[in-house]
Parts: C-alpha cells; sequence; structure tokens
C-alpha cells in the first residue's frame, strides 16, 4: 500500500511539474505564433478572460473572443506583419518586452507588459 501512495503522490508531482512552462516560454509561444499568423496557437496562451490595456490603466477590450475578431483580421490583412523583440526583461510572472513591430511598410515601437498566470497570459499593457 505504501508503495502505491508514493507512486500515485510521485506521478502526480511529475504530471502537475511538467505542465508548467515560464512567464518568458509562454511569452515566447505567443511570439512566435503571431509571427507565423496563427491565429489558434497564439491564442493557445491567452487566458479566456484576457485584459489588454494602454498605458497606464485604459482598458481597451477584454475577452479571448474579442481577440480572436482582431486579430484575425490582421494576420488576413498583413501578409509581412513581423514582430522583433529588441529588449526583453523578466520580472517574476511578468515579461517586458520592447518590440519593434512591422505592419505592411509602416515599422512601429512598442512596449508590451504581458502578465502570466497559469500558463495563460492573463492581462497584457501596451505603451506606444
Amino acid at each position: 500500500m505504501k508503495n502505491v501512495l508514493f507512486l500515485f503522490i510521485l506521478l502526480n508531482f511529475s504530471i502537475g511539474f511538467s505542465q508548467t512552462e515560464s512567464p518568458e516560454k509562454i511569452v515566447q509561444i505567443q511570439l512566435e505564433a503571431y509571427n507565423n499568423r496563427n491565429i489558434d496557437a497564439f491564442l493557445a496562451t491567452y487566458d479566456d478572460n484576457i485584459k489588454i490595456y494602454d498605458f497606464p490603466n485604459t482598458l481597451s477590450y477584454e475577452g479571448k473572443e474579442k481577440m480572436r475578431k482582431i486579430y484575425s483580421s490582421l494576420f488576413k490583412e498583413v501578409p509581412n506583419l513581423l514582430c522583433e523583440i529588441k529588449k526583453r526583461i523578466i520580472i517574476g510572472n511578468k515579461v517586458i518586452d520592447e518590440e519593434y513591430v512591422r505592419v505592411n511598410n509602416e515599422f512601429v515601437s512598442a512596449v508590451a507588459i504581458y502578465e502570466v498566470k497559469n500558463n495563460k497570459i492573463i492581462k497584457v499593457t501596451f505603451i506606444h
């Protein structure tokens, strides 16, 4: 009985441990999906109740379905969409990216502050 209990605890610990990704990894997966214009992979990194803010605290929109509408259009309409990271800072569960974004022939600099909880991005604040 002790062996069965030990195996059960060990299995549960290893499953829970292997399913946890660092905030940096989650944000990097999101970035790669964005650059590949893969809407499903992109949205898989976000919480269903994602909140998007303009700095310092103006709510721009919330919810994954709203995000799907916005980014589906962007991915379809901008074939050369690309985001490059100029600098990345990680502080706890927050990832701060200095981004250089190409949209058609226009380039935009921005900062994105991602907050990650339970392997999902729950909040993004943009400074642009």
